[in-house]
């Protein structure tokens, strides 16, 4: 039995609906021919210049990537700009892109689901629904199967995701009991408020800026104020996980002729790491 590109996307769509993606974003198909003959597929995080590679060297005829290569409005696909060069390497070599963004960030079984299920928290609902009882949303909540120090859930975190440059922050006392966890895979700032109104013990995203993280930690001094301890993870590893979760999805849709492989590059940006603080200190010159 042929498999076409379309009858994965039709798989990648029952799973992660394009009608949940944010308005500004750019889901689909994006390069390539519905009807194209396909053997092999390669999930990755990024559609860059090392993914691409590795699936051109899978043989692969299609590359499904969490993030967008087109987001914004484009006027030329140009051979010598990072991004039309990308799209001229895919055409020449007969493989489609397909982007799951925020409609896997947003779905049932998501991306928090899969970033969740590598940390051992057994999610229960949304973190910021989209409407009151929904089961789709951003970020989700969960707990672990028995509760543990700060200091152990953010080593936790370290041993489950893979390692990067940027490596894992935690902010809060490390002898806190922790059970109720919240994640959102993917930048999370935003969504800090809703952690602290669901109670949980600790909030696990990327990309956390200092200014919204000291205001949040801040709210400690309040009488009465508890907010979750927060732990800092690099957006690439918190959504490496969906990789699998989406490759097992479009595995158990399609007929076995079908390959599914999950890209191993690191495509996290930061390449180094230099000096750490483990105590709250003075700073030095």
């Amino acid at each position: 039995m042929t498999v076409r590109v379309q009858q994965v996307v039709e798989a990648l769509e029952a799973a992660y609906p394009p009608e949940l993606a944010e308005g500004w974003d750019s889901v689909g198909l994006a390069v390539g021919d519905p009807q194209t003959a396909v053997q092999r597929v390669v999930f990755c995080v990024d559609p860059v210049e090392a993914t691409v590679d590795e699936a051109i060297g899978f043989g692969a005829q299609l590359l499904v990537a969490h993030h967008p290569l087109l987001l914004r409005g484009i006027h030329e696909v140009r051979a010598d700009d990072p991004k039309g060069r990308l799209v001229h390497r895919l055409i020449r070599s007969g493989m489609a892109l397909y982007c799951a963004h925020t409609s896997a960030d947003s779905a049932v079984h998501g991306v928090s689901d899969a970033l969740a299920a590598a940390l051992g928290v057994t999610a229960e609902r949304p973190l910021a629904p989209h409407a009151p009882g929904a089961d789709t949303g951003l970020g989700r909540i969960g707990r672990l199967p028995a509760p543990e120090p700060f200091r152990d859930f953010v080593a936790r975190v370290a041993d489950q995701l893979p390692s990067t440059a940027w490596g894992v922050r935690g902010a809060g006392d490390p002898d806190r009991e922790i059970r109720s966890v919240a994640v959102c895979g993917g930048s999370g700032d935003s969504n800090l408020a809703a952690a602290t109104a669901a109670g949980v013990d600790a909030y696990v995203t990327a990309d956390l800026r200092h200014h919204p993280a000291a205001e949040h930690a801040a709210l400690a001094e309040v009488p009465g104020g508890r907010p979750p301890a927060l732990v800092d993870v690099a957006h690439w590893a918190s959504e490496w996980p969906w990789c699998q979760q989406a490759a097992d999805i479009v595995s158990a849709a399609l007929p076995d002729s079908v390959e599914v492989l999950v890209s191993t590059r690191r495509t996290d940006p930061w390449t180094l790491h230099a000096g750490a603080a483990s105590d709250q200190g003075r700073a030095s010159a």
